[in-house]
């Protein structure tokens, strides 16, 4: 089911830090199914839970991004001091695309729709959409990076 994506740097929702998720339940998994299907009609290559409206601690990536897609209670457990900067837009703001500076690598440690938890090493485009998607479960956007 495609699902109404959250809009505007001022919207209540997306400047909340998201909630632990405490059970991986069939409504999560369809949650994360709805997230995939609404992220792909929309070209995105990540989407957090926020931006559809539910404070929880899940993220979806793109499947031509990232061989994971679904990303429960992430946490960033390793981050590069090494930097570098990328052209971000975001769903939740349309047709706005500015240059971040984010970690060119990282390590991340987190739980799958099936309840698996795993740690995964990023570097270059899935480092950058896992922190994208990192700052919104913490109620950060885009708009707010920029030095």
């Amino acid at each position: 089911m495609i699902l109404k994506i959250e809009i505007g740097q001022n919207n209540p929702i997306l400047r909340k830090k998201s909630l632990e998720i405490k059970e991986i339940n069939s409504d999560i998994q369809k949650l994360a199914n709805d997230m995939i299907e609404t992220m792909n009609k929309n070209n995105g290559v990540g989407l957090a839970a926020n931006q559809i409206g539910k404070n929880i601690r899940i993220f979806v990536i793109a499947k031509e991004v990232s061989k994971k897609q679904v990303f429960i209670n992430p946490e960033i457990i390793k981050i590069s001091n090494k930097t570098e900067n990328s052209e971000e837009g975001c769903l939740s703001l349309p047709n706005v695309f500015l240059k971040i500076k984010r970690a060119k690598s990282l390590k991340i440690k987190t739980v799958d729709e099936h309840g698996n938890e795993f740690k995964l090493k990023a570097k270059g485009l899935l480092a950058h959409v896992i922190q994208h998607e990192m700052d919104h479960l913490n109620g950060i956007l885009i708009c707010d990076n920029v030095k």
